[in-house]
């Protein structure tokens, strides 16, 4: 147990410290903007390269735990998008963002720094995987469901144009695209380059973290509405044991990539979900008090995956392969 404290601690005490700050100092969310710019731009890029650059090219190309985690993250989605049509009176835009509140967690700002720490560098390739196609699916998804609802400004052709260009233009996922280019040719950046990507690296968990904290502290929370318990309970225990089902199930998977997978399931909402509610002006309110619960009660959850994995007390073969 001890052994988990000391993984969690510090990645939860960052969250609370960001928590705390914007509970204390109430400086408008535009003030978190540069630091944002700052780590979504320079910081896990520079994370994000670094790592995978350094990964042999074969380890990239690992379809079936492609498969397994994406789809682990499209049936939580679905899974929490048909409970939200059954008790939502059918409406799509909110029920869309609901499926995000119960299937896209936090694979980019907390997903890699702590699988890092958790297992090993060994889990750079598989969380960088994991972001790349869930950060796909999720930039796919909500824009379609909008246009198709009649929730978006853009008609669907238009959307269908756009969709290509903001899933490849992420700054992570270019930055996995150069990385998986140096892996390929083996090439490596000149000695004073990499020393700043280094600095850059290692600033990417304390500061993305930091600024997970605060940006949860910003959103208000007026009341916890009924949906949201089941929402949480999709993405924080449905979530992690599909993907664990899906990766045993197919086998043949190194077990490192099984308790990566297993614990960027088991992450929170993602803070982007709250973005993409603004954007549509749907579900803006409750999916921030959803992002607020569910960091919360990830605390628990996360910690018993750490705990499961440290212990070597998750199975690998339930299926008797």
């Amino acid at each position: 147990m001890s052994n988990v404290i000391g993984l969690a601690l510090p990645f939860f005490g960052l969250i609370f410290l960001g928590f705390l700050a914007g509970r204390i100092w109430r400086e408008e969310e535009k003030a978190l903007a540069w630091l944002n710019i700052f780590v979504i731009y320079f910081a896990l890029p520079s994370l994000f390269f670094q790592l995978i650059s350094r990964t042999p090219v074969e380890q990239l190309a690992n379809w079936n735990f492609i498969f397994a985690t994406t789809f682990a993250t499209y049936t939580a989605f679905a899974f929490a998008f048909a409970y939200a049509v059954l008790t939502s009176d059918g409406r799509i835009p909110e029920a869309t963002v609901q499926g995000l509140v119960g299937g896209y967690g936090n694979v980019g700002y907390m997903g890699p720094p702590l699988a890092l720490v958790a297992i090993g560098p060994a889990a750079a390739a598989p969380a960088a995987l994991v972001f790349c196609f869930d950060v796909t699916l999720v930039f796919t998804l909500a824009p379609l469901m909008m246009a198709l609802s009649g929730a978006s400004d853009q008609p669907l052709s238009r959307t269908l144009l756009v969709i290509p260009r903001r899933v490849l233009l992420h700054p992570f996922i270019l930055a996995t695209i150069v990385g998986v280019l140096g892996a390929v040719f083996h090439i490596r950046p000149p000695e004073p380059l990499d020393r700043l990507l280094t600095l850059l690296q290692n600033a990417a968990a304390p500061c993305a973290l930091f600024a997970l904290g605060v940006t949860v502290a910003l959103r208000p929370l007026k009341r916890v509405p009924a949906e949201l318990p089941v929402l949480i309970a999709i993405k924080l225990i449905v979530h992690p044991a599909i993907a664990w089902l899906l990766l045993t199930w197919i086998g043949g998977l190194d077990p490192t990539w099984i308790y990566t997978g297993v614990l960027m399931a088991s992450l929170p909402p993602a803070a982007t979900i709250y973005v993409i509610a603004t954007q549509y002006h749907t579900y803006v309110l409750r999916g921030s008090s959803g992002i607020l619960l569910g960091t919360a009660a990830s605390v628990v959850t996360v910690s018993v995956v750490l705990y499961l994995i440290s212990n070597g007390l998750l199975p690998l073969n339930p299926f008797g392969k």
